[in-house]
């Protein structure tokens, strides 16, 4: 007869295999912010946005974490950032976090989803909204937003440097299938979001896209939760590389929205 464990065995059993899973959540300390960038064969490209995210981050009052999902990369991407991890120091730590599912939407899921920080969010590896607009949007989830999120819409905002024209033409039909989906948000796809946990996590569970239109579902279902949204108009320069493809993943997109409002019609 095989003696029965005790729940202790059992919980011991678990911790250890979570452990071989996600070994970085476990390790991570507690903090007042995580940065999630998500992250698909950027080894050129990280180096530099991690060094100005830490110096960013390390100059202001509250303690911050970044967080890289490797969203499948093939190239140096995992180890270039465990390299400038080391070097960084503890003072704004680097974490690595892998997520096999493709999809920028997985990848940030996988990244928001992975930590405990009472606020979290995610921009791209690109830049293209300033770094400093985190100071203005820790200031307003502190002040009670559930979300601020940056637009190139809102009014005061501006475009420095523009997306081409095939993108431009792209951008604008998908806010007009969009519009009257996620009410009075200007612009749901801008890279840059932020959140106050509970919210989050609330509204995440009911989340089913995986893809571009990730962005979109997450608006609604925090809607659909009365969260309050605030819509930050910033100064955004478009990346000179950007791994959405116009044709490609505008139809994705475009055909997940739908679906989307046939689902919750």
């Amino acid at each position: 007869m095989v003696p029965l464990q005790s729940p202790s065995v059992h919980v011991g059993k678990r911790v250890r295999l979570q452990a071989r899973q996600h070994p970085e959540t476990l390790r991570r300390s507690p903090v007042d912010l995580e940065v999630v960038i998500p992250a698909y064969n950027e080894a050129t490209r990280i180096p530099n946005t991690l060094v100005q995210t830490v110096d960013f981050l390390a100059s202001q009052s509250w303690s911050s974490r970044i967080v890289v999902v490797d969203n499948g990369s093939v190239d140096e991407t995992a180890a270039v950032v465990r390299r400038i991890s080391r070097d960084a120091g503890a003072m704004v730590p680097i974490s690595l976090v892998g997520c096999s599912l493709q999809g920028k939407g997985a990848a940030v899921r996988r990244g928001l989803l992975s930590g405990t920080s009472r606020f979290t969010g995610f921009f791209d590896a690109d830049l293209a909204t300033p770094l400093e607009t985190l100071t203005q949007t820790m200031s307003l989830l502190e002040d009670g937003a559930a979300a601020v999120i940056a637009s190139r819409h809102a009014e005061g905002s501006t475009v420095v440097r523009p997306q081409h024209l095939g993108r431009r033409v792209g951008g604008t039909a998908f806010r007009v299938l969009t519009k009257a989906k996620v009410k009075g948000i200007q612009d749901t796809q801008c890279g840059f979001k932020f959140f106050e946990r509970d919210a989050l996590t609330a509204a995440m569970v009911q989340c089913r896209s995986t893809g571009f239109a990730f962005d979109v579902e997450l608006l609604l279902r925090l809607q659909n939760n009365e969260a309050r949204i605030v819509e930050l108009p910033v100064a955004w320069t478009d990346g000179a590389k950007s791994t959405f493809r116009p044709f490609q993943d505008g139809v994705a997109s475009f055909a997940s929205v739908i679906q989307l409002q046939k689902a919750s019609a």
